[in-house]
């Protein structure tokens, strides 16, 4: 059956030869340190049982018929489009943060594509091995790696003038079984418990750069490849159990040491005038589905912000609702872009609908340019208390915990339980080491603002506005 448990996930990580490294040594996929979060993705799993979420989850495989998880699944229409993005907002509010999985789902598309476009091109075969490794992925319930970000070394300089080549992952053999790549990915959200790494380009290249122009699928466990991660949980909770605490992320540096590839799971190879295509359409799936997981956690926001002000006695106060439309605001038009980018999706020649780029960008710089003004407007709000709260062991303390009890009064009718535990979540969620990761990666992930200003600009029709102004001002050229 294609739809697999969480216990099966687990399982198979657990099986895979160890090449994690983290905390300064090699670990194994089922070491303590990762299991918080390997939790996450245990989430992506079980939901497809969920009656909540069951009908977004689960879907059918155009390849096979069989039910499969929508995590593993093309979009073949628009109405695919607009279930990927609100799935993804439901799935982040049950993980309070990024739900992770969906990288791989925009990878998947956007190699679906471009193999498509270069197999018309070029009479290649790279849509066919695509087609093949993603029944095998859909079969097994795979999860992959987006393994996009290259090192790039010299900013001011392409890959082909690096002092080092390697900065640009790169194929340095092919032979009749294959192809041998060498270099590293940078950043990659879930590398050490992924299944798969899904290799693709970075940025465009020239025709001298034809090394550089490689996207291929490997097992994550593969000889030569290393995964030395940076593992980011919550603060641990004692007594105080609560669902956001469950949940983490690890992000990492995957190294590729003469890494050899077959030919069968080669996507891209030298084929260097479609690079740029495959990274931007990549960028537009991404940024679509920013357009679903940037609004949840701006629904987590806007529910504490809005929970802390009422625990307060002030939730009706003039200032304070302002400030919660405009967090209001802000979910809704970062997710309207999304359904604005699904509702212009077109048809590529692959049968793969790519959601509009333009709107895929707006909605995506709307959340990344207003991350910390909304974590701003939860602070003013929320007060010190989150930074200055005693430990939960204080709070535990028969000494100390009726202190804490008595002083932390607000609102009548409000127990100082669910005080403390509002207050607790919201210095989590806002000012430890995993809320600094989240709003790292709400400015930068799928591209910093700056490429979504670029990604606005490429395909904007000024011209067309300039002729508005000039038919206006009657103006005749």
């Amino acid at each position: 059956m294609a739809l697999k448990t969480s216990e099966e996930y687990v399982e198979r990580l657990s099986r895979m030869r160890p090449n994690v490294y983290a905390h300064g040594k090699k670990i194994r996929r089922d070491d303590p340190m990762l299991e918080i979060a390997i939790n996450t993705l245990r989430v992506t799993f079980d939901s497809v049982n969920d009656p909540d979420l069951k009908d977004l989850i689960v879907t059918s495989s155009h390849l096979t018929g069989e039910p499969i998880n929508r995590f593993t699944a093309l979009n073949l229409s628009t109405e695919d489009l607009y279930k990927q993005q609100e799935m993804k907002r439901v799935c982040c509010h049950r993980v309070g943060g990024c739900a992770q999985r969906c990288m791989a789902t925009d990878t998947l598309n956007a190699i679906g594509v471009v193999t498509k476009d270069i197999d018309d091109a070029k009479a290649t075969n790279y849509h066919d091995n695509f087609l093949e490794f993603v029944k095998y992925y859909q079969a097994n319930d795979l999860v992959g790696s987006t393994s996009m970000t290259d090192p790039k070394g010299d900013r001011k300089a392409r890959p082909s003038q690096q002092e080092d080549p390697d900065l640009y992952l790169r194929v340095v053999e092919k032979n009749s079984k294959g192809i041998v790549v060498r270099g590293a990915k940078n950043h990659i959200t879930m590398g050490p418990y992924v299944d798969e790494h899904l290799v693709i380009p970075t940025r465009t290249f020239t025709t001298d750069e034809g090394d550089w122009a490689v996207s291929f699928a490997i097992p994550a466990d593969t000889e030569g490849v290393k995964i030395i991660s940076r593992i980011v949980t919550p603060r641990p909770r004692i007594e105080l159990k609560a669902p956001y605490n469950q949940y983490g992320v690890a992000d990492s540096v995957v190294v590729f040491e003469n890494v050899f590839v077959p030919w069968a799971r080669v996507f891209m190879c030298g084929e260097w005038e479609f690079a740029g295509r495959l990274a931007l359409t990549f960028a537009g799936f991404h940024r679509h589905s920013y357009c679903g997981c940037k609004p949840a956690i701006t629904d987590i926001i806007l529910g504490a912000t809005a929970l802390v002000a009422e625990y307060n006695g002030v939730g009706s106060s003039p200032h304070i609702v302002d400030e919660l439309t405009e967090l209001m605001v802000i979910a809704e038009i970062v997710f309207a872009s999304g359904i604005a980018a699904a509702t212009r999706a077109t048809k590529s020649s692959s049968g793969i609908y790519t959601p509009e780029f333009l709107y895929s960008n707006t909605g995506r710089y709307m959340a990344g340019m207003n991350i910390y003004h909304e974590y701003d407007i939860l602070n003013s709000i929320a007060g010190g208390l989150p930074s200055t709260i005693p430990p939960e062991e204080d709070w535990l303390n028969p000494e100390t915990g009726p202190d804490l009890a008595k002083y932390i009064s607000r609102k009548p009718g409000i127990s100082a339980e669910n005080l403390h535990r509002l207050y607790r979540f919201i210095s989590d969620f806002s000012c430890s080491a995993m809320a600094g990761w989240s709003q790292y990666a709400g400015v930068h992930g799928g591209g910093s603002p700056i490429m979504e200003k670029i990604g606005i600009r490429s395909g904007y029709d000024l011209e067309s506005k300039k002729n508005i102004a000039k038919y206006l001002a009657g103006i005749e050229d």
